[in-house]
């Protein structure tokens, strides 16, 4: 299985709750939306960005969308003791059994 692993950090001097970050992933959603739709040409503006300008901008976006969700998961491990890397595994799997991936030590 091909992974892409990206560590984000806990960010300071926040006070973040699961409703202001929700908000914030939001937020960010949009802004990269907005980003897709410049690449696309759905943006309603007459200047066209070079298209590595416009990639990069999205990608930009994507890890500001990543950066949020992951300080979501900061929140619940502090506020409800939950253990992300467990919650990881099990996702995997689920991914897994939905056949998204192959099995253990395949491919």
């Amino acid at each position: 299985m091909e992974q892409k692993t990206i560590s984000l950090p806990r960010l300071g001097g926040l006070t973040p709750t699961l409703e202001s970050t929700m908000l914030k992933i939001t937020e960010e959603v949009g802004e990269l939306a907005q980003a897709i739709g410049k690449f696309r040409g759905l943006s309603g503006e007459r200047d066209v960005l070079a298209e590595g300008d416009v990639v990069r901008a999205i990608v930009s976006e994507l890890l500001d969308v990543a950066q949020t969700a992951v300080s979501m998961m900061f929140v619940i491990e502090d506020l409800y003791g939950i253990d992300i890397a467990a919650e990881v595994d099990k996702h995997v799997e689920k991914l897994r059994q939905k056949g998204y991936l192959e099995g253990p030590g395949e491919g």
